[in-house]
């Protein structure tokens, strides 16, 4: 199955939540997508059902195809502690995420396009791989001649949430941060329901 690319408020609607960062769209709209979105009474959905939404969910929140987030399910019960709150500090570590949440990027998929195109170094090294796991301590930068792109400069002058997450460092000026180290599960904003997903692939 290839990356979402359609409509991000009806994705977010189909969920109930702003996966995809504030979107002025859904706040007007937070009803579910469809001719019977604004109904009172809706089904009842089955445990599975229920499970297999929340994983859609986190899936779409953070870019992963259905492989990527099965292995990374995988990676995450191979390790000691909570797999639900693994996965999600796991997640939290991806290249993509960190430059979102530093403010690089205005979304994700913005993060996702500045690794690909080779703006991106990891320790020094040059890496173009969005979906690269990060490690306490690694150092991230925007390579030295993609500082002086507009589209770079205007993201970071507009957003610098960097503050808000205690597990990084970033600064603006120099256009390097850090990834200090896995968030605690109560720091990670997202409304994602991890045992659910737990629950699912225990089946």
């Amino acid at each position: 199955m290839a990356r979402y690319t359609g409509p991000t408020t009806k994705k977010a609607r189909a969920f109930g939540e702003p996966i995809y960062g504030y979107d002025k769209s859904y706040e007007k709209r937070k009803f579910p997508p469809g001719q019977h979105g604004m109904a009172k009474k809706r089904k009842q959905m089955s445990d599975y059902a229920v499970q297999l939404m929340e994983k859609q969910k986190a899936k779409y929140t953070y870019g992963l195809l259905e492989r990527q987030f099965r292995n990374l399910f995988h990676k995450a019960t191979s390790k000691h502690g909570v797999t639900g709150e693994i996965l999600l500090q796991l997640l939290e570590s991806r290249l993509d995420n960190t430059l979102y949440r530093m403010g690089v990027a205005p979304t994700r998929k913005a993060a996702r396009q500045l690794v690909g195109h080779k703006h991106v170094l990891v320790n020094g090294v040059l890496t173009n791989i969005p979906s690269f796991l990060l490690k306490p301590g690694d150092l991230i930068s925007v390579r030295g001649k993609s500082r002086g792109l507009d589209f770079i400069k205007n993201n970071v002058g507009k957003k610098t949430d960097a503050k808000s997450f205690a597990w990084l460092e970033w600064n603006p000026e120099r256009m390097e941060g850090k990834f200090i180290d896995y968030p605690e599960r109560e720091r990670i904003p997202e409304k994602i329901n991890e045992q659910l997903i737990v629950e699912l692939y225990s089946k």
